[in-house]
C-alpha cells in the first residue's frame, strides 16, 4: 500500500465574506442561533449535509456560490453585522468585570482550567460522556460572564469512538481518523510562524512532543495538546489517539501530557499572545493533577523555592472538582510506572519520594502499590469540591482517611452543584415561541406561555424528536443488515402524541440500563396500554473495554427488535451532542434510576427541566437536592437492601407504580380543550423552581465566589516573592515535628446543674499543653452537640476558646463560655488543631488533639470520633 500524505485546503474566502471565517472558527456559533442561521442561509442544503459544521460548509460551497453570496447586498451586511457582534461580544464588560479589582490580588485576571474532555459542539468530538459535557458548559458559561478562564485538554485524533449495532445488538466501536485542518481550531504559532511543540522527557532517552491547537470557545481559548506528529516515534505518536484508550501507560502519558505538558503549553500561550498568566488552576478530576508537579519543578527551578516551599505555594492556587462517588471510579497507576516516569528531569531533584507520596493511599484499607490520582490531587488543592450536596457529603466519607481524627462532615471538601449552558440545550423552538409571545427568549419566557402555547410547543418539541428518532433508527437497521423492504414499519414507529420517556447515558452497570426490564410483561402493558400508551427511546455508549455494560446493551436491544414492541421502545446508537439536543427536549420525561448514592450529579435531566421536561429519577446527584414534590417524581430507593436483585426488584416495581399510577394518568388527563391542566402546572412549576437554579452560569459564579476568588486571595497572600509559601512551610515543619507535645490536660465546667434549662451558660476552663508551640499557632475549641444512642455526638458546633493565661513547661488555659439553646441529650468536649491564617480549612493540616476524656452533660459524652 502507498504512503500517503494528507492535508486539507481551505477555502478563500470573498472579501466581502471574510467575516464568516472568523465567525466559523469562533465556537460561540454553536450557541448563537443568529449565526447558525447566517451559515444556513449560505446553503440550506449543504448546511443540512455537513451536519451544521461551518468551517466543512464554507469548504464545501462552489466559488460560484461564493461569488453569489458576496454580490448578495442583504447577506454581506448581515455577515458584518454578525461579525461586529460577535466581536462586542468578545470585547464588552460583563458579569466578572463587574466585580472589578481592589488592587489586592482577590479578583484573579486569568484562570485554568484543565479537563481531559470537552463537550462544546458534535463537530468537535472530544467528549464521552458527562464529564466533557460539563466542562464545554463551563467554558460557555464562563464566557457569557466574561470571567478570564483558559482551557486545557487533548486532542485526540480518533475522539472517543463512533458506536454501531451488529445484527445481534452487540456494540462495535468504530474510530475515525478526525483532521484538525477540517475542524474549527487553529494552530498556535511561535512569533515566526511556526508551530509551538511542548516537550516532556521520557524514560529511556525518549521524549513525548505535541503541537498545540486553540479552540476559541467564544471569549475562551482552549488550548488542545497533540501528540500526532513527526517528531515523535509511533508509540508517543499514539498517545492522544483516543480518549481513555490504551493500557496504564498509555493513560499515564496521556495524563502527565495533559498536566504537565498543558501547564508549559500555557506558559508558551502567555508568552506569544501576551495573556496574563493564570492566578487560579482548577483540575477537573484527577486526571489533570500532574500539573501541579509541574508548577512546583518550575517553582524550585526559577524561584529557587524548596519543594515543600513550592507545594505551599502551589496549593494556595489550586481548585480540585472530584467526580466521582466510587474508588473504582478514581484513576490509579501501579507506583513503579510513576516512579519511572518520575526518576528523570520531569521531577525536581530529589523530589522522587515526596512526589510519590502524594498519590499514596497512606489511609486504612489503601493499597501500598498504587498511585492515586484523585488523592494527590486533594494534596495539591487547597480548595476541594463535589459536584452536588449529596456528592460532598459522598465525597467527604469516601477521603476521610486523609484526614484521621476528624468527623467526615469536617473533611474539607465543600460542594458546588453542576449546571447546564442554557443557550445550547433550550431547544431553538422553545424559544422562538417564548420571544414571539411577547416574554424573554429564553426558558423563562416559556414558562410564562399560555397552557395551550405550552402544551403545543412541548408537541412540536416531541413531533421533532420523532422524526429525528425515525431517521435514525433507520440507519442503525441497515447498518445492521436489514434490508430497506425490511422497514416499512418504522414510519409509523414512536407517535407524538404519546407520552414520550427518555433515557440517556453512559453505559456503566450502576446506571442501570436494563432496571426498565426486571419485569419485561409489566413493561410491555405499560407500553401498550389501550388508553394510556407509553414510548420510551434509549441511548447510551458503554466503554469498549466494558463487557458488562455492552451485555446490558444488547439485552435492551434485544427487548427492542420484538416485533410486539418495536414501535414503542427503541435503542438509538451514538449518543452524542447533536442527538442529545432534539432528544432532551423532546421527551416529555427523562428517567434516571442509578444505584443511590453512586451518581455524583449528573445534568442530562437539568436540560430537559429548561426544555418543559419532568424528571422521573432516583434521589441521588442533583435530584436529590432539588425534587420538591411537584416538579417531577422520586424514585422510592430500597436503601439498607443488600442483596443487589432484590433492591433491583423493589426499584423497579417502584417505576412502573409511578408511571402507571401517577405519571400516565396526569399526561393524559385532559381538559375540554385537549390540555392536560395538571400536567401543565408541573411542567411550569418545574420551568419556574429549577430554571434559576440548574443553569451553568449559577455554577460557573458559584465557582468564583466560592473557590476562584478565594484561592487568589491565598496567592495574593504568599506576597511577590512568594515569602508567604515559605513561611507556611517552615510553620507546618514545626507544627509537625512538635504536635506529639500537644495534649489537653484538663477540661473544668462550671454554672449548670445537673437538670439545666434552655438559656443556662456552661463556662469551661481547659488546660492545654503545647509544647514549643506559641498560643497564636493552635485555637483550641468546644465541641458540642446531641448525643445519640451509641453515646456519640451529632449535629455539632463548635466554640473557639479565648487564650487565658500561660504557666510554666508550655501549659496555657483557655476559657470559655456556651449558652445551651437546645433540649436534649447534650455533650461537648475540647480538642486543640493547628491554626494559621494561610490555611483555608482547619482541618487541613490533618492534625487534632483531642480530650483524652470528655466531659459534659450528657455523663461519658466521647470526643468527635
Amino acid at each position: 500500500m502507498r504512503a500517503i500524505r494528507r492535508f486539507t485546503v481551505r477555502t478563500v474566502l470573498p472579501e466581502a465574506l471574510a467575516p464568516l471565517g472568523e465567525l466559523s472558527m469562533n465556537l460561540r456559533w454553536s450557541w448563537h442561533p443568529e449565526t447558525q442561521d447566517l451559515f444556513r442561509d449560505a446553503d440550506p442544503a449543504t448546511w443540512e449535509a455537513v451536519g451544521h459544521d461551518p468551517v466543512a460548509l464554507l469548504g464545501a460551497l462552489a466559488p460560484e456560490r461564493l461569488a453569489e453570496l458576496a454580490g448578495d447586498e442583504g447577506f454581506v451586511r448581515r455577515v458584518h453585522e454578525a461579525a461586529a457582534d460577535l466581536r462586542e461580544y468578545l470585547t464588552g464588560s460583563r458579569w466578572y468585570q463587574s466585580l472589578g479589582g481592589d488592587g489586592q490580588g482577590s479578583v484573579p485576571a486569568a484562570i485554568a482550567y484543565f479537563s481531559p474532555e470537552y463537550g462544546i459542539t458534535s463537530v468537535l468530538p472530544q467528549y464521552s460522556g458527562g464529564l466533557g459535557i460539563l466542562a464545554g458548559d463551563h467554558l460557555k458559561s464562563a464566557s457569557d460572564l466574561g470571567v478570564p478562564i483558559v482551557g486545557v485538554g487533548l486532542l485526540y485524533r480518533s475522539g472517543y469512538f463512533r458506536q454501531s449495532l451488529s445484527g445481534d445488538g452487540w456494540q462495535q466501536e468504530h474510530y475515525p481518523v478526525l483532521d484538525p485542518d477540517g475542524m474549527p481550531i487553529s494552530v498556535l504559532r511561535e512569533p515566526d510562524g511556526s508551530p509551538l511543540v511542548v516537550t516532556l522527557d521520557l524514560p529511556g532517552g525518549r521524549a513525548l512532543h505535541a503541537r498545540v491547537w486553540v479552540a476559541q470557545v467564544g471569549r475562551v481559548p482552549l488550548l488542545l495538546l497533540d501528540s500526532d506528529i513527526e517528531t515523535n516515534e509511533p508509540a508517543e505518536r499514539q498517545v492522544t489517539e483516543r480518549l481513555y484508550g490504551g493500557g496504564n501507560e498509555t493513560r499515564l502519558l496521556q495524563e502527565l501530557l495533559l498536566g504537565m505538558g498543558g501547564v508549559r503549553a500555557l506558559r508558551a500561550y502567555s508568552r506569544i499572545t501576551g495573556a496574563p498568566a493564570p492566578d487560579v488552576f482548577h483540575t477537573n478530576e484527577g486526571h489533570a493533577g500532574f500539573l501541579g508537579i509541574e508548577r512546583i519543578r518550575e517553582l524550585v527551578a526559577d524561584a529557587g523555592l524548596s519543594f515543600d516551599e513550592a507545594l505551599e505555594a502551589v496549593r494556595a492556587g489550586t481548585v480540585f472538582t472530584t467526580h466521582t462517588p466510587v474508588p473504582a471510579g478514581i484513576d490509579r497507576f501501579p507506583r513503579d510506572l510513576v516512579a519511572q516516569h518520575f526518576s528523570g528531569p520531569l521531577a525536581p531533584p530529589e523530589a522522587l519520594d515526596r512526589i510519590l507520596a502524594l498519590g499514596a493511599e497512606t489511609y486504612e484499607g489503601g493499597d501500598p502499590g498504587v498511585f492515586n490520582m484523585a488523592v494527590m490531587g486533594l494534596r495539591l488543592g487547597q480548595r476541594a469540591n463535589g459536584v452536588s450536596l449529596l456528592h460532598g457529603e459522598v465525597s467527604r466519607g469516601m477521603f476521610s482517611g486523609l484526614w484521621p481524627g476528624f468527623d467526615p462532615s469536617e473533611v474539607p471538601i465543600t460542594s458546588v452543584t453542576n449546571g447546564v449552558h442554557a443557550p445550547t440545550w433550550v431547544a431553538r423552538e422553545a424559544l422562538d415561541a417564548a420571544e414571539q409571545a411577547g416574554g424573554a427568549r429564553d426558558w423563562e419566557g416559556l414558562s410564562r406561555l399560555s397552557d395551550s402555547d405550552l402544551w403545543g410547543v412541548r408537541r412540536t418539541l416531541r413531533e421533532k424528536l420523532v422524526t429525528d428518532a425515525r431517521r435514525r433508527l433507520r440507519a442503525s437497521w441497515l447498518e445492521r443488515g436489514a434490508s430497506e423492504p425490511e422497514l416499512g414499519w418504522i414510519d409509523s414507529a414512536l407517535d407524538p402524541d404519546v407520552l414520550t420517556i427518555g433515557f440517556a447515558r453512559r453505559v456503566p452497570s450502576y446506571k442501570r440500563l436494563t432496571l426498565m426490564l426486571r419485569d419485561p410483561a409489566r413493561l410491555k402493558s405499560l407500553l401498550l396500554h389501550p388508553e394510556r400508551p407509553i414510548q420510551i427511546i434509549v441511548a447510551g455508549k458503554a466503554h469498549p473495554a466494558d463487557e458488562g455494560g455492552k451485555r446490558l446493551i444488547q439485552e435492551l436491544v434485544r427487548f427492542t427488535d420484538d416485533p410486539e414492541v418495536r414501535h414503542r421502545i427503541v435503542f438509538l446508537p451514538n449518543y452524542d451532542i447533536a442527538m442529545a439536543q432534539t432528544l432532551l427536549p423532546g421527551t416529555d420525561v427523562w428517567l434516571n434510576n442509578p444505584l443511590r448514592p453512586l451518581e455524583a450529579s449528573g445534568t442530562s435531566g437539568m436540560k430537559a427541566a429548561l426544555n418543559g421536561g419532568l424528571n422521573l429519577s432516583i434521589l441521588d446527584g442533583w435530584w436529590d437536592e432539588w425534587f420538591d414534590g411537584e416538579n417531577g417524581w422520586a424514585i422510592p430507593t430500597a436503601d439498607g437492601v443488600n442483596d443487589p436483585n432484590r433492591r433491583d426488584d423493589l426499584e423497579a416495581a417502584g417505576l412502573y407504580d409511578l408511571i402507571e399510577t401517577q405519571v400516565a394518568s396526569r399526561f393524559y388527563d385532559r381538559g375540554h380543550d385537549g390540555v392536560p391542566q395538571r400536567w401543565i402546572q408541573m411542567v411550569r412549576h418545574t420551568l419556574q423552581s429549577l430554571g434559576p437554579k440548574v443553569l451553568a452560569s449559577r455554577q460557573v459564579q458559584d465557582y468564583v465566589n466560592q473557590l476562584y476568588l478565594p484561592a487568589a486571595t491565598s496567592v495574593h497572600g504568599l506576597g511577590e516573592d512568594l515569602k508567604g509559601a515559605k513561611v507556611l512551610a517552615e510553620w507546618k515543619r514545626s507544627v509537625r515535628g512538635s504536635w506529639d507535645g500537644v495534649r489537653v490536660d484538663h477540661v473544668e465546667s462550671e454554672g449548670v446543674g445537673d437538670a439545666p434549662e434552655v438559656g443556662a451558660v456552661l463556662h469551661i476552663r481547659a488546660f492545654v499543653s503545647i509544647g514549643a508551640l506559641q498560643p497564636g499557632d493552635v485555637e483550641v475549641q468546644l465541641v458540642h452537640g446531641r448525643v445519640d444512642e451509641g453515646d456519640e455526638l451529632t449535629d455539632t458546633a463548635t466554640l473557639t476558646l479565648d487564650h487565658a493565661e500561660a504557666y510554666e513547661g508550655g501549659r496555657h488555659r483557655y476559657d470559655g463560655e456556651l449558652t445551651l439553646e437546645r433540649t436534649g441529650a447534650f455533650g461537648y468536649t475540647v480538642r486543640v488543631l493547628p491554626s494559621t491564617k494561610l490555611a483555608a480549612a482547619p482541618a487541613e493540616l490533618g492534625l487534632v488533639a483531642n480530650a483524652v476524656v470528655s466531659e459534659g452533660l450528657a455523663k461519658g459524652a466521647p470526643p468527635l470520633r
